[in-house]
């Protein structure tokens, strides 16, 4: 760890109206396991090299882009694709006021059943879903429609998989459940305990493929051409004017973080843009923060400090 570093940046300051202002970092934090623990790492690194104060708050996808065009925050730890097409076009593209790490971790989505599900009901293809007696395997009210979680409320993959559910069918047959992933996981939990079916948005990089015995179902290959996704914050009927009728497209997830750093705090920026994980230590991450329940920011020092040569190597 650069040490000498550590207090190089604490006095760098800048006046505004007379007075001096601290020139601190602000890392947005949406709501999933993974990219609170890319945060506090982040944040971890950030003040051991250079003295900064870092902060971490609390936003969704588009309050953190929307902060950092404005200046009020400056980093966003992970951000998917093609899940957030949308913002990096009005963003990087439009008003270039972020840059994208190009160092990506490479992910999957689809959607899971458990083996012993398969076995159970027979299902394969996603598509199978639209069939109302095989939905019917997944009722658990006693509506005669089936329940399924389709991720987070304010993921943007929560929308895309409302999108898919329309453009399968199986919007008829089954009822998209939006909530917490902590509660959608115990529910996966309590299913596996109680031998009952169940079918579920799922994703890597997750523990979820270490404590399940899980099945990805069938879909057709990606295919671009098949795919017009709009967002609620694009257009007020996005749902009516997006189709996405075949698997999704692999994903990649950046660091990205608000072009004006390059100019306040060039070497924070410089060490945004090297920032390199990989999918297993993301993995490793989820794991610790959602399994073993380990503090994030207790997490973050022990893994800084024990992984020092690969943070090291972000300020080089």
């Amino acid at each position: 760890m650069k040490r000498a570093r550590t207090f190089a940046l604490a006095a760098a300051t800048t006046v505004i109206g007379g007075a001096a202002v601290a020139q601190d970092v602000v890392i947005g934090v949406p709501n999933w396991a993974s990219v609170r623990g890319t945060a506090h790492i982040l944040k971890v690194a950030l003040e051991d090299n250079l003295g900064l104060s870092v902060e971490l708050q609390n936003g969704t996808n588009p309050i953190i882009f929307e902060a950092m065009d404005s200046g009020a925050m400056h980093v966003h730890p992970e951000v998917w694709m093609p899940n957030q097409q949308n913002l990096h076009d009005t963003y990087a593209e439009g008003k270039g006021s972020v840059a994208f790490n190009p160092n990506a971790v490479l992910s999957d989505q689809q959607i899971c059943v458990t083996r012993d599900t398969q076995e159970r009901t027979g299902i394969s293809d996603l598509a199978d879903l639209t069939d109302p007696d095989m939905a019917a395997n997944f009722d658990t009210d006693g509506d005669g429609r089936g329940e399924m979680w389709i991720g987070g409320a304010g993921w943007a993959s929560t929308n895309i998989e409302k999108i898919r559910a329309q453009s399968y069918g199986y919007a008829e047959t089954m009822n998209l459940m939006e909530m917490d992933e902590t509660l959608a996981l115990a529910q996966v939990d309590n299913a596996v305990a109680q031998g009952q079916n169940i079918v579920f948005y799922c994703y890597t990089p997750h523990h979820m493929f270490s404590l399940y015995d899980l099945v990805p179902l069938n879909e057709p290959a990606y295919d671009e051409a098949q795919w017009t996704i709009s967002q609620p914050t694009d257009d007020p009927n996005w749902l009516e004017n997006s189709t996405a009728p075949t698997a999704w497209d692999a994903a990649k997830l950046h660091v990205v973080y608000a072009t004006a750093l390059a100019e306040n705090q060039p070497e924070a920026a410089a060490m945004l843009s090297n920032v390199m994980l990989t999918t297993e230590q993301v993995n490793a991450i989820v794991y610790a923060l959602s399994v073993d329940q380990t503090d994030p920011a207790e997490f973050a020092r022990d893994w800084v400090d024990a992984n020092s040569d690969l943070v090291d190597s972000w300020f080089n």
